[in-house]
């Protein structure tokens, strides 16, 4: 239960808390772009099975590898799109935490 509520709380509730107080001037916008970061999981569709729940997403979905990380991180340098980079890194480091408790 734990894992669930930090995984999902983490993919769904702390976007809302960051477009919140850290986006003060397109609060709207900024919150669905860190909410549809979701739609980076569309790569889970390459693997077989599409859902496994013991999986870690880390370095195994083409778009959650360390070099899509790279890329995801190079966004927060640009203003243009450094919310998609705090939106995509967000969404690592819910996976991450997905797959501290995978293995542990």
């Amino acid at each position: 239960m734990l894992r669930f509520c930090l995984h999902y709380g983490i993919h769904f509730i702390m976007p809302i808390i960051i477009g919140y107080f850290f986006f003060k001037e397109q609060r709207s916008r900024a919150i669905i772009i860190l909410l549809a970061a979701i739609l980076i999981d569309l790569d889970h569709l390459l693997a077989t099975p599409i859902f496994e729940a013991n999986r870690c997403s880390i370095n195994f979905h083409p778009l959650h590898t360390y070099w899509a990380m790279g890329v995801y991180f190079g966004f927060l340098f640009f203003r243009k799109t450094r919310i998609f980079g705090v939106a995509l890194l967000l969404h690592m480091i819910a996976d991450f935490v997905d797959c501290l408790f995978i293995n542990s």
